[in-house]
């Protein structure tokens, strides 16, 4: 019983001892601190809208070579896969026929002419009827149809070049028999300078275009509207602008789309016909854009695009956004974002909504000024 004093006070001190560094330590932690964030400031700019549009390469103007007369081929004048001139004989058929034709032609002229001609001088004598004149008279000029009819059929014995252009592959040889109104084409000339391309587009684009030019939210771009870039298939750029020239007065019910035609320059040959290429052209202008740096957008679980700002609290706010496209490294917003808002893209794994936070400005976002955006890009959700 002697030792309970010595025991009660062992406890009593162990316990102030505890309760001392606890106190140490919670005078000891220091305050928490506010999260550093990097931000954006968002300004409005003007950037020119264009369509991205997929397409392949036309022929200019295209001839298939067919015979207007039946014969046996003797001769093929050109070579395959080469330049050729309008006019230029591509073929010889057989002229043999068609050269007695017109021999024979040629001297029933002469005598119908000959006998128009005494019957003039023996009507005015009255020594034949007049009927008799007129029948002499109207064969004569029959006598003249025929020997231009045999004439044409040997000069289409030298199958000439409706066009100036490549010629392709022929589909004849020497010894074939041709025939006038064939179905296959002897050969097919196709002019490559200048040459076409054709691009479609959704008419739900187009309407959508037209909807935004006449409510003003984007404005047209004057001279260069149809002014029309290429991209190649390997990705390289053509060297050459075209020009848009015709646009489909209906849609293809099959597809919901519209076919545009661009003419571009070809000297070089180096687009042939058939070739996938897409076509950049000028849509419209848009004076007060707003472009979002992808840094500073993310998504929610339903996938709707999002951001953080810092408002002038500096306190983090949840924005939903609705952007449409992406131009170059940034989206282009349409709700959900204004001038001036301090967007945040460096931080965002250490802020949530509502938390105060210190505001720097971003080194992860290089400084640009786009001026074009791509409206074939694929659209955010949320629009």
């Amino acid at each position: 019983m002697q030792f309970k004093p010595a025991v009660t006070a062992l406890v009593s001190a162990v316990a102030l001892a505890t309760l001392l560094s606890g106190c140490k330590k919670e005078e000891a932690a220091p305050a928490a601190q506010a999260p550093q964030v990097g931000v954006v400031t968002l300004q409005t700019q003007a950037y020119t809208l264009t369509s991205d549009l997929p397409g392949r390469t036309t022929a200019y103007r295209i001839a298939e070579v067919r015979p207007q007369v039946n014969g046996i081929i003797l001769k093929r004048l050109f070579k395959e896969g080469s330049e050729v001139k309008e006019g230029q004989q591509l073929y010889q058929i057989d002229p043999s026929v068609y050269e007695a034709t017109l021999t024979s032609a040629q001297a029933n002229l002469q005598s119908t002419r000959s006998l128009a001609e005494r019957y003039k001088q023996l009507v005015a004598e009255q020594a034949v009827s007049r009927q008799e004149y007129d029948d002499a008279n109207a064969k004569r000029l029959q006598a003249e149809a025929s020997l231009r009819s045999a004439q044409i059929d040997l000069r289409y014995t030298k199958v000439l070049a409706p066009l100036s252009g490549r010629i392709g592959r022929s589909s004849v040889t020497e010894g074939a028999l041709v025939n006038n109104g064939q179905v296959d084409a002897m050969a097919v000339i196709q002019q490559l300078d200048p040459i076409y391309v054709d691009v479609t587009q959704s008419s739900a684009e187009l309407l959508k275009l037209r909807r935004e030019l006449e409510s003003g939210q984007l404005q047209k771009v004057g001279d260069n509207a149809a002014k029309v870039t290429l991209t190649l298939e390997d990705g390289s750029t053509y060297g050459k602008d075209g020009r848009l020239e015709f646009s489909e007065v209906s849609v293809d019910q099959t597809t919901g789309s519209v076919t545009l035609r661009a003419v571009f320059p070809n000297p070089e040959h180096n687009l042939l016909p058939g070739m996938f290429v897409h076509a950049r052209l000028a849509a419209g202008v848009n004076s007060a854009a707003i472009l979002a740096p992808q840094q500073g957008v993310t998504r929610d679980l339903k996938g709707q695009p999002t951001a953080l700002i810092v408002n002038q609290d500096n306190k983090v706010e949840l924005r939903q956004l609705k952007a449409s496209r992406t131009v170059g490294s940034d989206w282009l917003i349409q709700e959900g974002l204004n001038p001036g808002d301090r967007l945040i893209t460096e931080g965002l794994q250490f802020v949530k909504p509502g938390v105060e936070v210190k505001v720097s400005d971003a080194t992860n976002v290089k400084p640009a000024q786009p001026t074009q955006a791509n409206a074939s890009t694929a659209e955010a959700k949320g629009e």
